[in-house]
């Protein structure tokens, strides 16, 4: 059986910077993997793709041929690439099962929250000829957690994608290295395992809404609630209590230029894959020589 991980996420949250760690490590620990891209918009990899949808669609193309916006493109090319599934199949189908598939995937959120799209993707991924053992690899970047409410906005992303796509998921807090510093290590822990108690914490949550003379603030009877953004402070509890309900959610911490870091984040990975208990045992001089990346 082959293994794999897709790597999601919103835009900026260092995906392809990932894949390319990650990519990195493995070679450094003598295993193979097999690159995919799947963002018809990339065009700078530090390790040229295995397979690249550009090569069977790009956003650009799409754009400008059919005059469609970033997103409505992007939803484009991924119907175009359910209509020519041979594209990833066929490649696909002479991966070596050490091999981990790596999925370099779009920015766009959309794509695990709104449409199925994605979910029909992972089907075909998981099941028939393919039956490759997936997981996801949700990024989201730390500097969130400086604007809890928009950490806990993409915490619910992350819980959303993870209802979505129904695999196992490693969620992933990236660039590290930008917030070290600015967060006490006991403070961290509170967003590593996200604590709802954070939003009560204002106003250094970002919950309070300013009120400025001489701009629209909106129909609001009582200027005064809306000076202590008691309503935007409801919806982001309501948010914080749906995420502890759910219990669903927590982060590994990601520096991508530390070996370590991206070590750790794997071990997570091939624990999601079952990666190690399907492996048959080595003689100890067995396979020092394999140095192929795909």
């Amino acid at each position: 059986m082959p293994y794999g991980t897709m790597v999601m996420g919103p835009a900026g949250a260092g995906k392809t910077t990932f894949c390319s760690a990650l990519i990195q490590h493995l070679k450094n620990n003598r295993r193979s993997c097999f690159y995919i891209n799947l963002d018809p918009a990339a065009e700078d990899f530090a390790y040229e793709p295995d397979v690249d949808i550009k090569d069977l669609i790009t956003l650009e193309d799409v754009m400008e041929e059919l005059h469609l916006g970033p997103n409505g493109g992007l939803m484009y090319c991924f119907e175009f690439l359910l209509e020519n599934l041979d594209f990833l199949t066929e490649p696909l189908e002479n991966v070596a099962d050490e091999y981990l598939i790596i999925i370099d995937m779009p920015g766009q959120i959309e794509l695990y929250t709104h449409v199925p799209i994605v979910p029909q993707l992972i089907k075909h991924f998981t099941r028939g000829s393919l039956n490759i053992n997936m997981c996801v690899s949700y990024l989201l970047e730390s500097s969130f957690i400086i604007d809890r409410a928009k950490f806990f906005s993409g915490t619910l992303s992350a819980m959303s994608a993870m209802l979505m796509m129904q695999l196992p998921h490693v969620n992933i807090l990236s660039k590290m290295d930008q917030v070290k510093g600015q967060v006490a290590r006991r403070e961290l822990k509170r967003f590593i395992d996200p604590d709802t108690s954070l939003l009560q914490d204002a106003p250094e949550s970002g919950l309070v809404y300013e009120y400025k003379e001489g701009v629209d603030n909106g129909d609001v009877e009582e200027p005064k609630s809306v000076m202590t953004g008691s309503s935007f402070a409801r919806l982001n509890r309501g948010v914080g209590q749906l995420i502890d309900d759910f219990s669903l959610v927590s982060f590994l911490k990601l520096d991508a230029q530390d070996e370590d870091s991206v070590g750790a984040v794997l071990s997570y990975i091939d624990d999601a894959i079952q990666f190690h208990e399907a492996q048959e045992p080595r003689e100890p001089n067995d396979g020092l020589g394999d140095t192929d990346m795909g």
